[in-house]
C-alpha cells in the first residue's frame, strides 16, 4: 500500500533532476523543444518557491545522430564522440532558450566521472555549482562524451546524476525516464509485475527487479537508476524515479505528491556527510588551531580561516580529509582542506585578504568551509 506520508521532495530545498535521452530527444527525433520548455516552466516555479535545482541532461549523442542524419547508433567510439560534440551544441542552445524564456539564467557544465574522483577538481566543481545556485542560475550538466567513454560504453547519466547529488549535498534526486517507475519485473513481459511505490534505496532485492537494458536511444536502464539511488543515498539523498511526461511532475513531487517510485535514503543528509568524513581513519595531515578558532568552531559552527591556524602537520593535498586539532593535541574536527599542506604553511596565521598576495591566487577564503567540516 502507498505510504500516507508526503513524498521525499516535500521538504527538499536542493534538487537534482536527471532527464533521459528518449525524453530529451523525443525518442531520437531531435531535441524536444516542447518537453524542455515544460521542464523550464516547472523549474521557474520551483525557483520562485525558493528551491534550488540542478539539471543533469542526457541527449547529446541522440541529437548529434539526428543532425548528422544517422538512424542507427554507431558502435565506434570516435563516431560516438563526434555525435556528442555536434549534439551538445543543440542541447545547450535549447536549454538556454527555454530557461531564458522563463527569466532564468543557465550555465552549461560538462563533467566526467574522473572530475568527481579527483580531490581538487571535485572541490572546484562543487564551488562552481554552489556559486551558480547562490546566484539563482540553473546549471545544466552533461557527461563530457567527447573526451571519455564511460557513459558511452556502460550506462546513462544516472550515475552522474547521483554523483552530482552527492557533490552539491542535494536533498533529493529525481530521475525522469520513459517508464512510470520501478516494477518487480518487466511489465512488458510479466502481467503480474508489481509496481514499487516505495522502497529503501540500496535494498539488494531492487537490483534483481531492475535487470534489463535501456531504450535504443539511451544506454541506461532501470538497473542504472536503482544503482544511482543507492549511491545518492550514501550522502542522504532520496531518489524518485518517475515518468518524465507526467503533467507537472516536478511541481507535484515538490508539493509532496507521490508519483513514481520513491527509493528512500536510510540516513539523514547531514548525518551521512558527517559519517563519511569521520570514517576517514587514515588522515594525510592536520592543522592545529588557536583557542579563538577552536571556540568559533565548537560554539558557533564557523568556518576555519587561515588566521586561526598555528601549525600544519603532515603532507596533504587540496580536497584531502584532514584533522583539526587544539594546541593540546586533541582532535576537534575533520574536514576537506581547501589548500594543500604547503599552501597552508604559507597562509597560516594570515588574514584571508592576504591569500592571493601570498600564493598568487585564492581558491577560497577559508582553510575549511563549515559545510565541509564536522566536529568529532
Amino acid at each position: 500500500m502507498p505510504s500516507p506520508q508526503p513524498g521525499p521532495l516535500a521538504g527538499a530545498r536542493r534538487i537534482v533532476v536527471k532527464v533521459g535521452s528518449s525524453l530529451v530527444t523525443n525518442e531520437g527525433r531531435g531535441v524536444d523543444a516542447e518537453a524542455i520548455g515544460n521542464w523550464a516552466r516547472q523549474l521557474a516555479a520551483l525557483a520562485k518557491d525558493g528551491r534550488e535545482v540542478v539539471m543533469v541532461s542526457s541527449g547529446a549523442i541522440a541529437e548529434g545522430m539526428k543532425r548528422l542524419g544517422w538512424s542507427t547508433r554507431p558502435k565506434e567510439l570516435p563516431e560516438l564522440q563526434a555525435a556528442a560534440a555536434v549534439g551538445q551544441m543543440g542541447l545547450a542552445q535549447m536549454y538556454e532558450t527555454r530557461l531564458s524564456e522563463q527569466g532564468l539564467h543557465s550555465a552549461q557544465i560538462l563533467l566526467t566521472h574522473a572530475d568527481l574522483a579527483d580531490r581538487e577538481r571535485y572541490l572546484n566543481a562543487r564551488s562552481t555549482l554552489l556559486t551558480l545556485l547562490a546566484l539563482g542560475v540553473i546549471p545544466v550538466i552533461n557527461e563530457n562524451d567527447t573526451v571519455v567513454n564511460d557513459e558511452i560504453k556502460f550506462g546513462d547519466n544516472d550515475t552522474l546524476g547521483a554523483l552530482v547529488a552527492n557533490l552539491v549535498e542535494a536533498d533529493a534526486l529525481v530521475i525522469l525516464t520513459d517508464q512510470k517507475g520501478l516494477y518487480s519485473a518487466d511489465p512488458r513481459r510479466d502481467p503480474q509485475a508489481r509496481f514499487i511505490d516505495e522502497a529503501a534505496a540500496g535494498d539488494p532485492a531492487l537490483e534483481g527487479m531492475a535487470g534489463g537494458a535501456g531504450s535504443g536511444i539511451g544506454r541506461g536502464g532501470m538497473i542504472t537508476k536503482v544503482l544511482a539511488a543507492k549511491r545518492a543515498a550514501g550522502s542522504g539523498a532520496s531518489t524518485v524515479i518517475a515518468w518524465g511526461r507526467e503533467p507537472d511532475v516536478l511541481l507535484r513531487l515538490a508539493r509532496g505528491e507521490r508519483i513514481g517510485s520513491a527509493l528512500l535514503a536510510g540516513t539523514a543528509k547531514l548525518a551521512a556527510r558527517k559519517q563519511w568524513m569521520v570514517d576517514h581513519l587514515q588522515l594525510r595531515g592536520a592543522v592545529v588551531v588557536d583557542e579563538g578558532a577552536a571556540a568559533k568552531l565548537r560554539e558557533e559552527g564557523k568556518s576555519l580561516l587561515p588566521v586561526g591556524v598555528v601549525e600544519v602537520q603532515g603532507e596533504f593535498l587540496r580536497g584531502d580529509v584532514i584533522a583539526v586539532r587544539t594546541k593540546s593535541g586533541a582532535d576537534l574536527a575533520r574536514g576537506l582542506a581547501n589548500y594543500s599542506a604547503a599552501e597552508a604553511r604559507l597562509i597560516a596565521r594570515k588574514p584571508s585578504s592576504q591569500i592571493e598576495a601570498l600564493l598568487g591566487y585564492a581558491n577560497e577564503a577559508e582553510m575549511i568551509h563549515r559545510t565541509n567540516l564536522v566536529l568529532v
